[in-house]
């Protein structure tokens, strides 16, 4: 089953002109030599409503049922890849934190660097090279999970990823970020 599912995730990134991924980027996970970002789960909407505050999910854009159920989902694809246990570094957002706690996967840290950027007024270059710079000097030996936003995602690696996807993403020393391998939950 796995080997299938590594065939699946190679064909269907090649297919969209992706580079290369690697062989298998579960063992790239698990080894420390890479990292994931998970956009969250579905949230339905686009944005949050006028007024929105961290720390208060009643202002924000929440995970709907189907969300909570595809972020258990996820979390039981990890540990389908013999992860069971992960460095989970999640966005304020209430979404993104709910995600990360439903993955059930260790404690979640909250990192303001994973925050979204979205309608903002500032593009999020400044806050993208912070987290890279941030990712350059953390190194875990268990696997690193990071739970964010969609413009996150887009702006460290130019993916943009549908809610739940996996994104499988190596950095240098330089700090270029290169994506080795996607996967939604039930692909």
């Amino acid at each position: 089953m796995l080997q299938r599912r590594s065939f699946l995730l190679t064909s269907l990134f090649a297919l969209a002109g992706g580079a290369a991924p690697a062989a298998d980027p579960w063992e790239a996970l698990r080894s420390g030599d890479a990292f994931v970002l998970l956009r969250h789960a579905i949230a339905p909407g686009t944005g949050d409503p006028p007024g929105m505050r961290i720390g208060d999910c009643d202002t924000q854009r929440n995970l709907s049922a189907d969300g909570r159920a595809q972020a258990e989902r996820i979390g039981q694809l990890f540990r389908d890849n013999r992860i069971r246990r992960a460095s989970v570094f999640s966005s304020q957002w209430c979404r993104c934190l709910d995600t990360a706690e439903l993955l059930d996967l260790g404690p979640v840290a909250e990192q303001p660097l994973l925050n979204s950027f979205f309608g903002g007024r500032a593009d999020g270059r400044e806050q993208t090279e912070a987290l890279r710079a941030w990712l350059i000097a953390t190194r875990s030996a268990a696997p690193r999970v990071l739970v964010t936003h969609q413009v996150n995602i887009t702006g460290l690696t130019s993916v943009v990823p549908r809610s739940g996807e996996l994104v499988f993403a190596t950095i240098g020393g330089d700090g270029a970020v290169s994506v080795i391998g996607r996967q939604s939950a039930g692909e």
